[in-house]
């Protein structure tokens, strides 16, 4: 007999976790549901492996392609609604995928269940497939209303992706404006102010105090640019291994609410995430335990997620955080209030998707030509320094 490490939820939605004896992960998995418990997780008691038997590496996870999986599941769906079995419809979904990447999982799922494994067990052994997606998954096994719950999950994650894409679109111009402005400062400063420098040098020319603070920042960068480039990119390495500790993305959430602006942006675009996401787990027949974990396990952030994991009863304990906004608070609080959670968690996310857009369409506004002022006074600070001394012998041979 082996030992597991099991976490299920009871018909209270209160999630325990403890050590359970069988002889495979689905026995366990299976005696459990049969006693009416919603089983959560089903985990070998072995360090360092995990229920594929295969070796856990620390921040190795796997991406996904979220779209391609969306396209997966609208196929699976159909399948399913059209009355096919489970393991015929991954048979032929296995054969015909349009991501080549998710080929090696799907079958991997597809043998698993043909083994006798349960389709939540058989995603959640990839490692790679959502939490809230496995979590769904279950949900629609122990209620038998699997396409319901996928079809909930589609309609989320189509949200989700164009809620992500006008934020991208909406960065992408300020961003290139902005490298591009940096190019320019870098080849004004290395390339244009030395060739001066060298003209005047040639002149003896008496120069004024700002064109030789020009010249000297800007001979300096030209003799030591790859040293500044270099060390640039460490400093980049070293951020990157810093951010990746669970303390230092703390540390960076504090920093991302407090700047300006977009602080209360980025605040606002996690609570519709989260607000969506628990929507849709507690659509599905998830308990609220266990939900606010899947929930806070799709947030990108650890400040917030650890905020949410203790987040019960769930109004009371997010305002006592003092980061979710008071009208968020407000409407879950009137959800919980009249037994209408879920429903008063899509009108929170909606409302939160809305406001994002509209606050980053007019922050964005006010930054494109803010780079175009501060690129205009830097040229004009160049011009005027460089050609200070020329004006001055101008006047001088006149």
């Amino acid at each position: 007999m082996a030992e597991f490490l099991l976490k299920y939820a009871d018909a209270r939605g209160e999630v325990h976790s403890q050590t359970a004896q069988g002889t495979t992960a689905t026995e366990v998995r299976e005696r459990y549901a049969k006693q009416g418990f919603l089983v959560y997780s089903v985990k070998a008691k072995t360090a360092g492996l995990n229920l594929s038997g295969e070796i856990a590496i620390p921040g190795r996870r796997k991406k996904l392609n979220l779209e391609k999986f969306l396209i997966f599941n609208q196929q699976f769906v159909t399948l399913i609604r059209a009355g096919l079995p489970i393991l015929k419809a991954l048979d032929l979904l296995a054969e015909r995928l349009t991501d080549p990447k998710l080929t090696p999982y799907i079958n991997a799922v597809r043998e698993n269940v043909r083994e006798g494994m349960l389709l939540s067990e058989a995603f959640r052994q990839q490692s790679v497939f959502p939490k809230m997606y496995v979590t769904s998954v279950m949900a629609g096994e122990k209620s038998g209303s699997l396409v319901e719950v996928l079809e909930r999950f589609i309609v989320y994650q189509k949200l989700a992706l164009a809620v992500r894409k006008k934020v991208l679109t909406a960065l992408m111009y300020p961003s290139v404006l902005v490298v591009l402005v940096i190019l320019l400062m870098v080849f004004l400063v290395t390339y244009v102010v030395p060739s001066f420098a060298t003209l005047y040098s040639s002149m003896n020319a008496q120069l004024p105090s700002i064109t030789l603070y020009l010249i000297a920042i800007g001979t300096t960068a030209r003799s030591y640019i790859l040293v500044y480039a270099a060390g640039l990119a460490a400093l980049v390495g070293l951020f990157v291994w810093w951010s990746r500790k669970e303390s230092a993305q703390e540390k960076i959430d504090y920093v991302k609410i407090k700047t300006p602006l977009f602080g209360d942006i980025w605040i606002k675009y996690q609570v519709a995430q989260f607000a969506r996401v628990l929507s849709t787990v507690l659509t599905g027949g998830i308990p609220l335990i266990q939900g606010l974990e899947t929930a806070a396990d799709s947030l990108g952030t650890p400040l917030l997620r650890k905020t949410l994991v203790k987040a019960q009863p769930l109004s009371a304990s997010l305002a006592s955080t003092g980061i979710f906004p008071e009208l968020s608070v407000d409407m879950i609080e009137v959800g919980e209030s009249t037994g209408a959670l879920p429903a008063m968690l899509s009108s929170v996310a909606e409302f939160y998707e809305d406001d994002v857009n509209t606050k980053m369409t007019a922050v964005l506004a006010l930054i494109e030509p803010a780079i175009m002022i501060f690129m205009g006074m830097f040229v004009a600070f160049v011009l005027i320094a460089l050609y200070l001394p020329i004006f001055s012998l101008a006047d001088t041979i006149r």
